[in-house]
């Protein structure tokens, strides 16, 4: 494979509401940067709420007449997309590798998950069967379906610009909802790109819509009446926000939020398999993914063996530019970012632990502003420390020692999130009991990120979900639909005279 075609547009990327791309109306931009150069590439219009509200407007008028496009219409539109998904989709990850800054092998395989999506909300048909019982009772039958809810939202963040987004509207449009998708501010071209393909493949205008933004954009959306539901991925602090606000407005919402995702190496594992795991969930995407293995767990005398050999590791990243095709990792997103991140690892050797391999500082040849950090090692970090505690989402991996097994899952259980973890080991009894016993949301056997395919659902347990619905999958279709269940008899079966009791199977 050739070195892929970089994405350079200098175009102001504006909204896109009712089949067309609209410029800022409210008069606010904001830089997007591209990390690797550390210099701003395009401008990103702010929304209003008037933009939010002509969004609605739009969406709210193509609903009706798309809820009743038959489902294997709208899976057809989708298909179409779906094609145009394939045929694009090295354009689409040079645009992701351009604004958030991971490799371009990375924003491929997020653009591969996302084409997953869209794949199984293809097969909305069959997914949106509903039940039916001849005869519930004399003369009676009783059925259900599964009808669109209406307008609804997502507020997706910048870390996966296309694959998230695709965890939410294909499987919303294809329930015939209408859908108002709210990006990250920092890397929104890959939302206007997937609009246009949308267009291509046949959606009515009106029925997806895009208004870039801030808070104000998110507060409108959370606010407006005719905002049915509303998708988010974020931090914790704001999907509890989102959570709270939405239904207090009256909202149906599944709010996805921050992790601490803990990694337990057991004595009899595959140290080299281990290594390899920990090195790619770790550093990949420089740590700027919710499922990121961000705390190592040892166990027995596993330490000594295993963090020599993370530090070579740690070393020896090819850090670039993420369009060099030999890349293993890339900048962080934001100057902030890398700000906070470094500021978190001084936090660390301030509260004692061993700094084993330090990236702060790392510099790349030929981009000496982009903002690039190294993959930080620390070892003999304790549940008290603050690097254990909170999610930095930055390359820097804890290494916790714990005395056996038990000691391990509890340590997992205590943390306040549950978003995924995994197990490393050769035992099936311990893989067993393991999968059992831990109150996270996802898990992994001897598999470092596991991630759920499109058919399974995403979602994680205590403060890393708000919301009873995972993302995508079955639950994604019962989240974008509610149930309406129908009872029916006709004049010739209906018994004479009033009936004064509660009916039953008679």
């Amino acid at each position: 494979m050739g070195a892929p075609e970089s994405f350079t547009a200098t175009t102001e990327v504006g909204h896109y509401i009712g089949g067309r791309v609209v410029a800022s109306i409210s008069g606010r931009r904001q830089a997007v940067y591209n990390p690797a150069l550390g210099t701003a590439a395009r401008q990103v219009a702010l929304g209003s709420t008037d933009e939010v509200a002509a969004a609605v407007a739009a969406a709210k008028a193509a609903f009706p007449a798309w809820a009743d496009t038959p489902p294997i219409r709208r899976a057809r539109v989708l298909n179409n997309f779906l094609a145009l998904l394939n045929q694009h989709k090295d354009t689409l990850a040079a645009m992701i590798t351009a604004e958030h800054g991971k490799v371009f092998t990375d924003a491929q395989g997020e653009v591969s998950r996302g084409i997953d999506i869209v794949e199984f909300a293809c097969g909305i048909p069959q997914l949106l069967k509903g039940d039916y019982t001849d005869q519930v009772s004399t003369g009676i039958d009783n059925w259900s379906m599964r009808q669109p809810l209406g307008v609804v939202a997502g507020i997706t963040p910048f870390n996966f610009p296309c694959m998230v987004p695709c965890w939410m509207f294909p499987v919303a449009l294809a329930c015939g909802n209408s859908f108002i998708l709210k990006p990250s501010e920092r890397d929104p071209s890959a939302s206007l790109f997937m609009a246009d393909l949308l267009q291509q493949a046949g959606l009515p205008d009106g029925v997806f819509n895009v208004i870039q933004g801030d808070k104000i954009v998110v507060d409108a959306l959370l606010t407006h009446p005719d905002v049915k539901a509303l998708s988010f991925v974020g931090s914790t602090p704001i999907a509890q926000y989102i959570y709270e606000t939405g239904a207090h407005h009256g909202k149906r919402v599944q709010a996805l939020g921050g992790a601490k995702n803990h990694m337990v190496v057991m004595p009899d594992a595959d140290l080299d398999q281990a290594v390899d795991a920990l090195i790619g969930a770790a550093y990949g995407s420089a740590g700027e993914r919710c499922m990121a293995i961000s705390v190592a767990v040892l166990v027995g005398d596993v330490g000594d063996k295993i963090v020599p050999k993370l530090a070579e590791r740690a070393k020896a990243l090819k850090i670039k530019n993420g369009m060099a095709l030999d890349a293993e990792m890339g900048p962080i997103v934001t100057k902030q970012a890398l700000e906070r991140i470094e500021g978190y690892i001084g936090v660390g050797v301030e509260e004692g632990a061993t700094l084993v391999v330090d990236g702060r500082g790392h510099r790349v040849a030929g981009h000496e502003e982009g903002f690039f950090t190294g993959g930080t090692l620390f070892d003999h970090v304790t549940p008290a420390m603050r690097i254990y505690k909170e999610e930095i989402f930055g390359p820097v991996l804890s290494c916790v020692r714990a005395k056996d097994f038990a000691e391990a899952v509890q340590l997992v259980n205590d943390h306040e999130y549950g978003n995924g973890v995994a197990c490393y080991t050769r035992d099936g009894h311990i893989a067993r009991e393991f999968a059992r016993r831990i109150q996270v949301g996802m898990v992994g056997i001897n598999v470092p990120i596991p991630v759920p395919m499109a058919w399974h659902g995403f979602g994680g347990w205590k403060r890393s979900l708000f919301g009873d619905m995972h993302a995508y999958g079955e639950e994604g279709v019962r989240f974008y639909t509610k149930q309406k269940s129908i009872m029916q008899r006709w004049p010739e079966s209906t018994a004479k005279g009033a009936e004064f009791v509660m009916p039953t199977a008679k």
